[in-house]
């Protein structure tokens, strides 16, 4: 089956408009370590904290952004918490994929009327800067969606945080502009439910498909489908593995993850080059693919306005659509375990996945899977 794009509902019919991705919050094992390699590799900037000199007794949390992005990072302080037990069970991983929303409240009923599972009934925090309603649901594993309700406040976040105040300044932003996508492995036998899930109950449409004859090598396969909010600024493709002669990606990851949740989070740049070349000075490890991948790169993707010498010394993938082309990278996972990882993004034009590239995406993930023994 070929990849096919679909359309996505108008804002007219879309009963959840979300106006972006707010913030994206990992549960990690040491949030202050996180935060530096986060800035230093990166290029983020530690710009809030929460943690016992402001009364958080039980967790310690960072907030970094980088354009539009914002990761919050949070340790817990104490062995028996709810963020100790996630920790011990996933490792590091993202436990929120928080969506910024005018009204948290009406977000809420209306996917809990629909079927969501509610997490944290609605809520409002307030300090001097105003107030921010929040609440939460339940998707796949032990990931959720927060609402974010932000129009009665101006303050650096939200409250219990303040701001950062450290003399060292940290590297040089790389050019990450916003999150692009992010996605979700799930166990086999459960894509099919979760896109119901994000149809049915949060209203996004299936925007691509692909199944296990468009990705798949030698070894592995999976199949993934893609779901998107009405404007697109949510898209969540959702991956389970399909039968193979050895242990795909998804298999590997849900074994050491122990369980569904985020695969990986796709940052968008508007100058791949310069922030890979960045990125890979300052230490970030990528995928390698061999350089047999660029003798017919142009013959399949037509012209490109970037080299192809500098995007095969970096290693940049290169697909096009109907709608343009897009360059993309993956970096190793980003922790000890084999989990998350990142995909650097330059969308010109493209509304899809890069589907022209996951043979050699993929077989260069089993290479380091064998590497790791566990192809």
């Amino acid at each position: 089956m070929e990849p096919h794009v679909h359309a996505a509902p108008t804002a007219e019919q879309d009963f959840l408009p979300i106006n972006g991705t707010d913030y994206i919050e990992f549960y990690v094992g040491n949030a202050r370590q996180a935060a530096h390699f986060y800035r230093t590799a990166f290029g983020f900037e530690i710009v809030g904290y929460r943690g016992l000199e402001t009364g958080s007794r039980e967790t310690t949390s960072y907030l970094l952004r980088q354009g539009k992005i914002r990761f919050l990072l949070t340790a817990p302080l104490t062995p028996d918490s709810f963020v100790a037990r996630h920790v011990l069970r996933h490792g590091d991983g993202v436990r929120d994929i928080a969506l910024w929303v005018d009204d948290a409240r009406a977000a809420f009923e209306e996917t809990v009327r629909r079927g969501a599972t509610p997490v944290y009934e609605p809520e409002v925090l307030e300090d001097e800067h105003g107030r921010i309603v929040r609440a939460a649901i339940a998707t796949y594993g032990d990931t959720i969606h927060s609402f974010i309700e932000r129009r009665h406040y101006d303050g650096l976040f939200m409250p219990g945080f303040v701001a950062w105040d450290n003399p060292y300044a940290g590297a040089a932003p790389v050019g990450l502009k916003y999150v692009d996508h992010c996605v979700g492995n799930v166990n086999l036998g459960e894509m099919e439910a979760y896109v119901r899930f994000y149809a049915d109950v949060m209203g996004f449409k299936n925007l691509i498909s692909f199944d296990d004859k468009t990705i798949s090598t030698e070894y592995s396969a999976l199949m993934s489908k893609v779901m998107a909010n009405g404007n697109e600024r949510i898209k969540f493709p959702i991956n389970e593995p399909a039968p193979g002669r050895k242990k795909s990606q998804i298999e590997e990851y849900l074994e050491y993850y122990r369980g569904p949740g985020v695969q990986h989070v796709a940052m968008a740049t508007d100058d791949i080059l310069h922030t890979v070349t960045e990125l890979r000075r300052r230490g970030v490890e990528f995928l390698h693919v061999p350089t047999t991948y660029y003798d017919v790169l142009q013959e399949r993707v037509g012209r490109i306005d970037e080299p192809l010498d500098a995007l095969a010394e970096l290693g940049i993938l290169v697909d096009r659509d109907p709608d343009g082309y897009l360059l993309q990278i993956f970096t190793k996972p980003v922790q000890d375990r084999p989990t998350v990882f990142y995909e650097i993004i330059q969308r010109k034009g493209a509304r899809s996945f890069g589907a022209g590239n996951f043979k050699a995406l993929f077989e260069a993930i089993e290479r380091e899977q064998a590497l790791r023994g566990n192809l």
